[in-house]
């Protein structure tokens, strides 16, 4: 925390190049610390950026694969499947996570244990 403290004044001044996109970005990440995704995530809130996506997100490139195409996909294929809404991308993530559509989940399933009787 103490990094983004130190250069406060300009993470300020980013709200001034807009809504995002790479300058945005870039400038976020020249902080340390500030990787690839944590700039996504600042970006989309901060500056209301529709298009920037979450790369390097655990689980969203696996949820849009699976929404659009109907398997698991990883980032570049994720890219490349939210490519036809560019300018939109985070829109469209947005959607599919708020539209209660959900992954299959694979594995064994925990019984359910009930710990009033404990």
């Amino acid at each position: 925390m103490a990094a983004a403290d130190r250069v406060a004044a300009g993470l300020q001044r980013t709200i001034e190049a807009g809504r995002g996109g790479p300058t945005v970005t870039t400038a976020l990440r020249t902080v340390p610390g500030i990787g690839v995704w944590t700039a996504a995530e600042t970006v989309q809130r901060a500056h209301g950026d529709p298009d920037t996506v979450s790369v390097g997100d655990y689980h969203l490139a696996a949820l849009v694969g699976w929404a659009l195409i109907g398997r698991p996909v990883d980032d570049d294929g994720m890219l490349e499947l939210l490519q036809p809404w560019l300018g939109h991308r985070h829109r469209v993530v947005r959607l599919i996570e708020s539209s209660g559509f959900r992954k299959p989940r694979f594995g064994p399933r925990a019984s359910r244990v009930d710990h009033r009787r404990h």
